[in-house]
């Protein structure tokens, strides 16, 4: 247990409640260590945190219009990477038709979310249905492909050497956000057992970013039972029941869904706003200094952020405060009382480490992002 040095003070003027009740005219800026677990401050300004008239410099706020990414890949290993580090990898695949190999990631779990299409994915333990909405965690080194129904674009977010686990949930019980009976896991039924057969079949492997590649005389998908604790499971956003709070705007770490030990996967779904008259009824500005956040928006209107659509990412490196773009406010301040629906689905990849963005195709990231705080709102794409 860490021994943190604490002890709560307050100086001047300051709300007792933190993201409630804040002094008049002042904009509240969290200060916090373990993203938002350990000791934190809450500063009180006279003006936002994010009202820069200039940001040079590696640490500026980053937005990438994946649309316009129109490659295609046969295999998840030629998907493309976004943001990577030691620990995670972040990729982009957009797939047309059904794979001519097994795939088997060996350098780590593997997270599939599914931005659209629908199908079939086959592996070592049988067959998953999938479609849009979609979360697949493949352990490490399961052998997979999937026979997509079309076009599909898929996350990939790679655990490197780590496992993804269930997040604790505390006092709320085991049962809260999602009840892990609504994790699926492959079947060997009718589909699973017509794949199989005498046709060779290869496998490739991914160690160490290396790719290996073995041919069998056989498709080796063909188990004819398993048992144990260890699968693959898939659940879709459609299942989660988000935490709420009508007096009390709550912060992202409650929405996480899958955790592993250098990074967080959160999942931001539909849920009402705030209600209480004095409840923030938007994010609150903070220094996230342990983490840097990258945001995937799946669909929705996403209230918090100007002229970002569906299909689009952004990236929030550690070290500087960031919150709500100007409009927000605006609109939380025509309706004070807040309580009507947040429509929007987005996955959040929360990594203790910094990513290093990746080269990407021209035209893919907005290089005006970063003055999107400003009181003018940015030109609509």
């Amino acid at each position: 247990m860490k021994n943190w040095i604490s002890f709560p003070l307050s100086q001047g003027l300051s709300s007792k409640q933190a993201h409630c009740d804040l002094p008049a005219g002042s904009y509240e800026r969290e200060l916090g260590k373990e993203g938002f677990f350990g000791p934190a401050t809450h500063m009180y300004h006279a003006h936002p945190p994010t009202a820069w008239t200039s940001f040079e410099g590696d640490l500026r706020p980053r937005a990438f219009d994946l649309r316009k990414v129109n490659a295609t890949a046969a295999s998840p290993f030629d998907a493309m990477p976004v943001a990577v580090n030691a620990a995670m990898k972040f990729r982009q695949w957009r797939v047309e038709g059904k794979m001519d190999h097994l795939a088997r990631n060996a350098d780590g779990d593997e997270l599939l979310f599914v931005h659209d299409g629908e199908g079939d994915l086959y592996c070592d333990y049988g067959r998953l249905s999938f479609r849009d909405g979609d979360y697949i965690m493949l352990p490490r080194a399961t052998m997979w492909r999937i026979e997509p129904r079309g076009p599909a674009t898929i996350l990939l977010i790679e655990a490197t050497n780590d496992s993804y686990r269930l997040p604790d949930k505390g006092i709320l019980g085991k049962h809260a956000i999602f009840d892990p009976a609504v994790l699926e896991t492959p079947t060997i039924d009718a589909a699973f057992k017509a794949q199989q057969g005498e046709f060779e079949t290869r496998v490739v492997v991914k160690r160490g970013g290396k790719l290996t590649t073995m041919t069998y005389p056989f498709n080796p998908l063909d188990a004819v039972g398993w048992h144990g604790d260890l699968a693959p499971v898939k659940v879709n956003w459609r299942d989660m029941r988000p935490l709420m709070s009508h007096r009390y705007h709550l912060p992202p770490s409650v929405h996480s869904t899958f955790v592993a030990g250098r990074f967080v996967v959160c999942t931001f779904a539909p849920r009402p706003a705030e209600s209480d008259p004095g409840a923030l009824k938007v994010p609150f500005f903070h220094n996230n200094d342990d983490y840097d956040e990258i945001i995937f928006y799946h669909r929705g209107k996403f209230f918090s952020r100007d002229n970002i659509h569906a299909g689009m990412a952004t990236l929030h490196p550690c070290g500087f405060p960031h919150g709500p773009h100007p409009k927000a406010f605006a609109l939380a301040a025509k309706n004070p009382q807040g309580g009507q629906m947040l429509d929007e689905v987005a996955v959040m990849i929360d990594t203790r480490d910094a990513v290093e963005v990746q080269r990407l195709p021209e035209g893919v990231e907005r290089t005006d992002y970063v003055d999107s705080w400003k009181a003018k709102p940015l030109a609509a794409e």
